[in-house]
């Protein structure tokens, strides 16, 4: 019985290393993959007898031994849409399956994956080399990010619609004593809802004879009349509660123009109406905060400093690119200056990643021994941290996994001498009969 223990242990070494060797080959030839996880290989002894007066060989099993939470090196690319994780944690993805009436159909189950080299597909689809679509959350014109949807992300490569203008925004100071009574002018253009540009004039003049007191002209230039005249008075003047050189009281003198009334801490806005040829649009003239020195001022000075004049319109824009940022957001850009949040990308934590399925393509999926799946925003509560514009590289180390073949292979070489030599000692066996 000796012999033939010794010469099926010495067969289960054969396997044993033979799997060893599987997993290093997979590994060696695996060592450029992006996002790949090496498998180690771990041997179990298997007992048939062992006590303390006899012990009869067994065998040993070659398991597999995932290292799914070590991470490779972080390498930087020159593409805008790979990420990497530095961390714990794995980008959600899905498999199609097929198309129903051109729109991608998908596997029903999750899947997880480090490969971050990303890229729009033709679908416009946000895909990995191995063809794993990302998924994200979707976020809405504000900015929120439904954190209770996940799904692929789709980059709508329609263009920006025109945003016609509704405030203007005014910083600048008005001479406390102005060289001249001329009226003193500066120009914005606005746009309008089909995103054509307009000039809109602001011309102030002081108020002969009142102190600190000052009448603006809203208008375009080359109308027969203004859309409005106001009159602004700073300080006491305006309103005892307003600060000397601060916007103390807003009130219309001619024309559609309307005025905020004084109130500390609040906004003194004019508003008129315009119309440039499609319909009226209401525009907001905004000086500042009543009381305050954030806008409009009135202090020491012979002539006028404009510190800043803006608008909020935005002419229309057509797609220009997409990019991925360190939050995991992922935003459209437009030529005409505009950018465009469409999705933000999570990252999912495994109390033991170790013990995830593998799938192709560097993929994992959910098991028991893995742990719930937890989604949560990159960089919270023990996710890791996202890379812009860099993928991680394979966690395979060349010089270690030639260690081991040296290992395994001396290994599987005694193997076969154990099993020559119980063959040689059975076949002395039989011949002692001669």
């Amino acid at each position: 019985m000796s012999l033939f223990g010794a010469m099926n242990t010495a067969i289960s070494g054969l396997t044993a290393q033979s799997a060893a060797f599987s997993n290093i080959g997979d590994n060696v030839a695996n060592s450029q993959t992006v996002g790949y996880k090496r498998v180690d290989t771990s041997f179990e002894d298997y007992l048939t007898t062992s006590s303390a007066t006899l012990n009869q060989s067994g065998a040993v099993v070659a398991r597999p031994d995932y290292v799914n939470t070590v991470q490779g090196t972080v390498t930087q690319t020159d593409k805008p849409l790979d990420l990497a994780i530095a961390g714990q944690g794995f980008f959600t993805v899905s498999s199609q399956i097929g198309e129903a009436k051109g729109v991608p159909v998908f596997k029903g189950q999750t899947e997880y994956t480090r490969a971050g080299d990303f890229a729009l597909n033709k679908d416009s689809y946000l895909v990995n080399s191995s063809g794993h679509f990302l998924n994200g959350w979707p976020v809405d014109a504000k900015g929120a990010a439904d954190q209770t949807a996940l799904k692929p992300i789709h980059v709508d490569q329609t263009g920006f619609s025109p945003v016609p203008t509704s405030e203007v925004k005014l910083s600048a100071n008005l001479p406390a004593t102005p060289d001249s009574a001329a009226p003193i002018a500066s120009q914005v253009q606005v746009y309008d809802a089909l995103g054509q540009t307009h000039p809109l004039q602001l011309s102030w003049t002081p108020v002969a004879g009142t102190p600190n007191a000052w009448q603006v002209s809203i208008s375009q230039p080359g109308a027969a009349a203004p859309l409005g005249v106001a009159g602004v008075k700073f300080g006491a003047a305006g309103n005892p509660l307003a600060p000397q050189g601060t916007v103390g009281s807003l009130t219309a003198v001619s024309g559609g123009v309307t005025g905020s009334a004084f109130a500390a801490g609040t906004a003194a806005t004019l508003e008129v109406s315009a119309d440039f040829g499609s319909s009226p649009q209401k525009i907001a003239l905004n000086l500042g905060t009543f009381g305050q020195a954030n806008g409009l001022t009135q202090f020491a000075g012979s002539s006028y400093s404009l510190k800043s004049l803006t608008q909020d319109g935005v002419a229309p824009g057509s797609f220009s690119s997409v990019q991925t940022r360190s939050n995991g957001d992922v935003v459209v850009n437009f030529d005409n200056g505009q950018s465009r949040t469409v999705a933000r990308v999570p990252l999912t934590t495994f109390a033991n990643a170790d013990a995830l399925q593998r799938e192709d393509g560097q993929a994992f999926t959910a098991t028991r021994e893995s742990g719930t799946p937890q989604t949560l925003a990159a960089g919270s509560n023990g996710a890791g941290s996202l890379v812009v514009s860099a993928v991680e590289s394979s966690n395979v180390d060349i010089a270690k996994e030639f260690t081991k073949l040296i290992v395994a292979q001396r290994a599987y070489s005694a193997n076969t001498k154990m099993v020559t030599t119980a063959d040689e000692l059975l076949q002395q066996t039989l011949d002692m009969k001669r």
